[in-house]
């Protein structure tokens, strides 16, 4: 392979210049500068981005840690979040370092670790949780960091998220202008920071409604299609006077569990009970019925992260520290039509 040394002598230049022309980091003449990269062309010469980037005392890396998804719990949208930061960050000449840590056992270490080796210029945080370590940390270090959701309404960070709140109201609009008054909700527990923006969302639509909102309508429990299979049942098995008509369940995944326990059940999803599902999975469109959804802006969320982290590693100001990206409504066949 070519070096920098046989592309100085090729043109008949010292290495320094062949290293401004390359960096363009001094004054060279026109015709100079034709000359050197004439030979880096003839060359095949190829600068270490390695050596490039110790010298710039910049990595040109990011660090994402990547979570262990059960084969149950499958969760699409984080690989196509991770897509699209990488496609962000290769057109700004950065690439994505992924890494694994345990959620339950100091997740902030490998954050500490990859920081102290300088092998990262920044981070990107996802599936943020109430008062998450990994947040505090990073915030307590001064280091470069965008989250992809919030932590703590008190903590002062950067992040994008999907206003989960705005859509599930949407979503039970929707079912209210189709005549729905009993409407239930597939939740996750309460300790999930995203399930209860997106549970405020249910209980708003409602109140605005003048429903009260009956305890017996909510079902939390965990994300996988069993469980919103599961919780289905559960709201079928209620009083004919009480039991809803239609469901919004915060997934697509246990919307799909919700739409099995409705045909176990003898009925018919979309038909008998209405069922509103939150993502928009590739495969939500090609169910039987096909799935009423809120699909989140991910493509979005990864330019924005990635543009946000990019200009705080430059010293650079944000415009906007904490941005909410609003999902969109798919209607489809499983939320039916006007109630009797």
């Amino acid at each position: 392979m070519a070096t920098i040394k046989d592309v100085a002598r090729r043109a008949g230049v010292s290495i320094a210049t062949v290293s401004y022309v390359i960096n363009n980091s001094a004054p060279v003449s026109e015709e100079t500068r034709r000359r050197v990269l004439a030979a880096v062309a003839e060359l095949g010469y190829r600068p270490s981005a390695l050596a490039r980037n110790l010298r710039a005392q910049e990595s040109r890396i990011i660090g994402y840690s990547w979570h262990h998804v059960p084969p149950d719990r499958w969760h699409p949208i984080l690989a196509r979040f991770l897509y699209s930061m990488a496609e962000a960050a290769e057109a700004q000449g950065y690439h994505i370092l992924t890494f694994t840590h345990s959620p339950n056992n100091e997740p902030w270490v490998p954050y500490k670790e990859l920081m102290l080796s300088e092998r990262v210029d920044g981070f990107i945080v996802s599936e943020t949780n109430k008062d998450d370590e990994r947040v505090r940390y990073l915030l307590e270090s001064g280091f470069p960091f965008v989250a992809f959701g919030r932590a703590n309404e008190e903590w002062d960070f950067p992040y994008v998220d999907v206003d989960g709140e705005a859509g599930v109201r949407q979503a039970v609009q929707h079912l209210l202008t189709l005549g729905h008054r009993r409407i239930g909700l597939i939740a996750w527990p309460e300790e999930s920071l995203c399930g209860h923006y997106r549970y405020l969302g249910y209980v708003k639509a409602l109140q605005e409604a003048d429903i009260p909102p009956d305890p017996t309508w909510i079902i939390r429990t965990e994300h996988t299609e069993a469980s919103g299979r599961r919780a289905m049942h559960t709201l079928l098995n209620l009083p004919p006077d009480r039991r809803p008509t239609a469901v919004v369940a915060v997934s697509d995944l246990m919307a799909i569990g919700a739409m099995n326990a409705i045909y176990e059940a003898g009925l018919q999803p979309g038909r008998d009970v209405a069922v509103i599902g939150f993502d928009d999975i590739p495969t939500a469109q090609y169910l039987h019925p096909s799935l009423t959804t809120l699909r989140q802006p991910i493509a979005e969320v990864g330019q924005r992260v990635v543009n946000m982290l990019l200009k705080l590693i430059r010293g650079e100001d944000l415009a906007e520290r904490k941005v909410l990206l609003p999902p969109k409504l798919i209607v489809r066949e499983s939320s039916g039509g006007m109630i009797a």
